[in-house]
């Protein structure tokens, strides 16, 4: 590892450092909320609601830190290359039988690393608050689908990537970014109609009041809506969401069956025109391309960094070494915590665009404003969270940002307003 190389691994790490210990204390200490939140919420159910996060909160930056601690002590212990070298043996020196071994041996021991946050964040946290209606079979049902699919399609791209690097090995991160771009576009494409119903049932909504109202939405929205689907989010939790999802012709709205139970037709009204903003404004492509461009970015610094740190073994013929996959982990797995803040900002900005597209499209600040308090009570979300963690990992606007910012579209004497009263 050369000077420079060190430099590089010790900045992100302590980078790291810095910003799981802010998270930390703020998620510890999250300090007062603005007085403009009691005009909607009880100091009772900001507390609670502030438990339930601080909870969810220190198990995922919990899970984030053991598993950067394992990378980094398989990395600086030379213990990656150890086992690298002990299956290369094992194979007898059989590269890409080696590389699977190895690929599954790494991506095992993550997965029992993160398995008491996954079950104590997803299972018991919600049976205790509340919001589970899934029982341990189900539960380990998902977990094990959803570990298949990932072993299967990372494995496949681990092999691939690679390949890669020993077919052009100067070359290999523009190579592995186009390919993840294309790979970006059909997932997204496919995701609805292959794997998403693997989790859950999907049905047409059917014809009624609520069918009447997308039609009529889609109409002053300009769009040809062919799919509003109602998802049975009641079989796993009693929280409501929805989302927009899929691309081309496998573009939709999914409506949580918890959302159309228990809110109101005008906040499902709000709900659905925010997802059809989303539509209208192209955010999913545009996501799509913000993506592509930090692939590109980041798969050319992992090349970069790897140069620097490993220059031996990338001077060699033929494709990198397996233990280069822990590095290469450990590398993403930090960047991606430190690029947090750009990623959530770009979103945050699609959730405010879709907010007052919503407004535009329903002329009913009020009903927004309901679906925002009712939301954030019943899904116990934090009504104003610290800046500094809105800033890290928030991908929506606060609770009370959006209230506001509905108030005041109210307020600018907005003509359809009189909808709303």
């Amino acid at each position: 590892m050369t000077a420079r190389a060190g430099i590089i691994w010790t900045t992100l790490l302590i980078l790291a450092g810095i910003f799981s210990l802010a998270f930390i204390f703020f998620t510890l200490f999250p300090g007062q909320v603005p007085d403009a939140a009691w005009q909607y919420f009880s100091p009772v159910e900001v507390e609670r609601a502030r438990r339930y996060q601080q909870i969810m909160r220190l198990v995922s930056i919990l899970a984030f830190l053991a598993k950067t601690a394992f990378l980094v002590w398989l990395v600086y212990s030379a213990r990656a290359a150890y086992w690298s070298d002990g299956v290369l043996r094992l194979t007898g020196g059989r590269y890409y039988p080696a590389l699977v071994i190895y690929f599954g041996l790494i991506w095992l021991l993550l997965k029992v690393v993160g398995l008491p946050f996954n079950f104590y964040g997803s299972f018991i946290v919600q049976h205790q608050w509340g919001f589970a209606t899934q029982n341990l079979a189900s539960w380990w049902a998902d977990y094990l689908k959803s570990s298949f699919l990932d072993l299967i399609l990372s494995g496949a791209g681990v092999i691939l990537l690679f390949w890669v690097t020993g077919r052009w090995p100067h070359t290999w991160w523009a190579a592995a970014g186009l390919f993840l771009s294309g790979w970006l576009f059909v997932s997204t494409f496919l995701w609805p109609l292959l794997v998403a119903p693997l989790f859950n049932r999907f049905q047409p909504v059917t014809e009624g009041p609520v069918k009447t109202m997308v039609t009529q939405l889609a109409g002053r929205a300009g769009l040809k809506v062919k799919e509003i689907l109602v998802m049975d989010a009641s079989r796993r939790t009693t929280k409501a969401n929805a989302y927009f999802t899929g691309l081309g012709a496998t573009k939709r709205i999914v409506l949580y069956d918890t959302l159309l139970a228990n809110y109101p037709p005008d906040e499902v009204e709000a709900v659905v025109a925010h997802e059809m903003a989303h539509w209208q404004r192209g955010h999913i492509v545009r996501g799509l391309l913000w993506g592509i461009l930090a692939n590109f970015l980041l798969l050319g610094l992992l090349y970069a960094v790897l140069k620097l740190t490993f220059t031996y073994e990338i001077a060699r013929p033929g494709p990198y070494p397996p233990h280069l996959l822990v590095a290469m982990l450990l590398f993403l797995q930090l960047v991606s915590f430190l690029g947090q803040p750009v990623q959530n900002a770009i979103s945050r900005r699609y959730e405010t665009e879709a907010d007052q597209v919503a407004l535009e499209l329903t002329g009913n600040p009020r009903a927004m404003i309901k679906l925002q308090v009712d939301l954030t009570r019943k899904n116990l979300g934090d009504v104003a969270p610290p800046p500094f963690i809105e800033w890290l990992t928030s991908s929506h606007p606060s609770p009370l940002d959006r209230i506001q910012a509905s108030e005041k579209w109210g307020q600018d004497d907005n003509p359809r307003y009189s909808r709303g009263q």
